[in-house]
């Protein structure tokens, strides 16, 4: 199983231990939307909130060094966006995410 399918797989079944292997101690999330960037603590709390709910996910690439990811995300306030988001790796690890976001009509 790829890294990317391993860190879907965490999300949606809110698994901690597998967030806290997937991600590098030094993991920063950009969010080009807000401007913002999480930590790897920050990430996983968020995760395991169950805020966030990916369908129609896809790996659009992945090798050792960078995984492209695309899923429709709906969160908890109801608001839906297409997300395209890129991984680097280092040590088999995600060591950065920074995505871009396109607001979807609401379900």
């Amino acid at each position: 199983m790829s890294i990317l399918e391993k860190y879907s797989a965490a999300i949606k079944n809110k698994d901690e231990a597998a967030m806290n292997e997937l991600l590098h101690d030094d993991f920063k999330f950009t969010m080009h939307k807000s401007g913002g960037v999480l930590t790897k603590g920050d990430v996983i709390k968020w995760a395991m909130s169950g805020d966030i709910k990916q369908d129609k996910t896809r790996i659009v690439y992945e090798n050792d060094e960078v995984g492209v990811h695309h899923a429709l995300v709906t969160f908890d306030d109801g608001n839906v966006e297409a997300v395209m988001a890129v991984y680097k790796y280092q040590d088999g690890k995600m060591i950065s995410l920074e995505t871009g976001a396109t607001p979807m009509p609401n379900k």
